[in-house]
């Protein structure tokens, strides 16, 4: 009876890549995987070399070579490499829809919700990759910049349920708003590389209500 060697697997260097690895690695290790297991091999492989190469340096041949498949396989499945790493991406979990009944309690629910998943998965490596590329890549763009705008909904949802409880003024910018939310977060995750700090919530929730709240003169009454 034939008997399935299973390959060593290395200890990945940095304990967010571990969730991308494993299983690609081992699938790798049984032979070529078929089906919904080889599409799952090639999606986490795909994230695995996003974080060690980068976009640009990414190739199908590559993931091709992790996941234990064919390039047919892969080809047969996406149509180009661009939306090969956006379906690896949006693996990723994001946002979920969170009311507490006050700004302050969903915000502070979903951004340490988001920095748990900027310490504990890929995002935070792949973020930066894409990013750059997106400036000068239409087709990255087209795709990358819808999905996202929905990753930001849950924010822009508990603005909207904000305004009508009358915690913030009505005539905020929603997209700046949330700009303003994510952006110290996400330039610690392109500037320093290191892992987010959840004491950084607090005052950035403080900063952003103290421009959206209103004014003495819009209360009314």
């Amino acid at each position: 009876m034939h008997r399935r060697r299973h390959g060593h697997l290395d200890r990945p260097r940095e304990a967010r890549l571990s969730i991308v690895t494993s299983n690609s690695e081992s699938t790798a290790s049984a032979g070529r995987p078929r089906s919904e297991e080889a599409h799952q091999a090639i999606l986490d492989a795909t994230l695995a070399l996003l974080v060690t190469s980068g976009f640009s340096a990414l190739t199908v041949e590559g993931v091709a070579t992790r996941a234990g498949v064919g390039k047919a396989t892969i080809y047969r499945r996406w149509p180009s490499k661009v939306h090969l790493v956006m379906e690896a991406f949006s693996q990723l979990p994001g946002l979920k829809e969170v009311d507490t009944g006050s700004l302050v309690g969903d915000l502070g629910k979903m951004l340490r919700s988001y920095v748990e998943i900027l310490n504990s998965t890929p995002l935070a490596a792949i973020l930066p990759s894409l990013a750059g590329e997106r400036a000068h890549n239409p087709e990255l763009s087209k795709l990358f910049d819808p999905l996202l705008k929905e990753r930001r909904q849950p924010v822009i949802h508990a603005l909207e349920r904000a305004v009508e409880r009358g915690e913030v003024r009505s005539d905020i910018d929603y997209d700046l708003t949330a700009d303003l939310i994510f952006g110290p977060i996400v330039m610690r995750v392109f500037f320093t590389g290191s892992r987010i700090n959840p004491k950084i919530l607090g005052p950035v929730i403080d900063a952003v209500l103290r421009g959206i709240t209103p004014r003495p003169r819009d209360q009314p009454g």
